[in-house]
């Protein structure tokens, strides 16, 4: 069986005969450990290839997880144009590997965006070939072990797809608390990392929380904006009722990192949510704008 996964430009045909022929050829050169030129070779406009693995201990046995991914562009819930492949030498039955690679992806790369855009090219893959003997059953505590270290990966395959946004040179991590239920705490995350105005705002070093409320406005969640607070890598820039609590320089001054942590908090509630995102620089113009050419 062969499961087929494509990327590219949309429009053009795969060179099947091509596809065929690198086949034939590259049989004859599978060696174990060769994921790096195996993530190399998914690559488009990545500037980085993404493998992840841990290992770690079940019932007195060593069970291995490993991951490659691409992406960087075109990046937007559900996924885009992303592709991601896991494999694990644990035996799962079919059912509860989908159902728990279900419930990782929807925490990990269900929960990343670069520019919103999406495409017709997604897939996330995962492979058990049961050599490590040890048995995953449904509700067991390896089961749970087993989730968390998938998680685990996931999430890390999914933040190297953000960190490498096409021109993006910060990485954003978006909170919200307090919110009435986890569907309006994800929705609203989701807005402000999908806004162009944050992320650019973001970009420019510019803490501007009027786009941060705005977004969250559109988002078309219940709440009330006077209840807001807002938080940038653990610094309060805005109070309830709109008490602003630093001056514009000083604020932006949070800004500064490479790394941004958001925390929004809407104080309607109990749930929270969270996804990740990027800025918006100049370089992504320039590298869309000259993808066929």
């Amino acid at each position: 069986q062969v499961l087929v996964a494509s990327t590219g430009v949309i429009g053009e045909p795969l060179p099947i005969e091509k596809i065929l022929n690198g086949i034939t050829t590259l049989k004859n050169f599978l060696i174990d450990g060769d994921e790096k030129d195996a993530a190399e070779a998914i690559m488009t406009t990545d500037t980085f290839y993404k493998a992840e693995s841990t290992s770690f201990i079940i019932d007195g046995n060593e069970v291995t997880i490993s991951g490659i991914a691409k992406g960087s562009g075109m990046i937007h819930p559900n996924m885009a144009t992303m592709l991601g492949f896991i494999t694990t030498d644990a035996e799962i039955e079919k059912d509860l590997l989908q159902e728990m690679l279900k419930n990782t992806v929807d925490k990990t790369f269900n929960r990343i965006v670069v520019d919103g855009d999406t495409s017709t090219n997604d897939m996330v893959l995962m492979l058990s070939n049961a050599a490590s003997g040890v048995v995953i059953a449904k509700g067991s505590d390896s089961q749970k072990t087993f989730e968390a270290e998938l998680f685990t990966l996931l999430k890390k395959l999914a933040i190297d797809i953000v960190k490498d946004g096409e021109g993006a040179t910060k990485l954003v991590e978006v909170k919200i608390e307090g919110a009435n239920s986890k569907e309006e705490a994800l929705k609203a995350a989701k807005t402000i990392a999908l806004s162009p105005l944050v992320k650019t705002a973001i970009h420019g070093e510019d803490a501007n929380w009027g786009r941060i409320i705005a977004a969250v406005g559109y988002s078309g969640i219940d709440f009330d904006p006077a209840k807001f607070e807002i938080f940038i890598n653990g610094t309060q820039i805005l109070k309830q009722n709109y008490i602003v609590t630093l001056p514009n320089a000083v604020a932006n001054q949070t800004l500064k990192s490479e790394l941004i942590e958001l925390v929004v908090k809407l104080n309607q509630g109990n749930e929270s949510a969270n996804c990740w995102t990027c800025d918006f620089s100049e370089d992504y113009v320039k590298i869309n704008g000259s993808y066929r050419t």
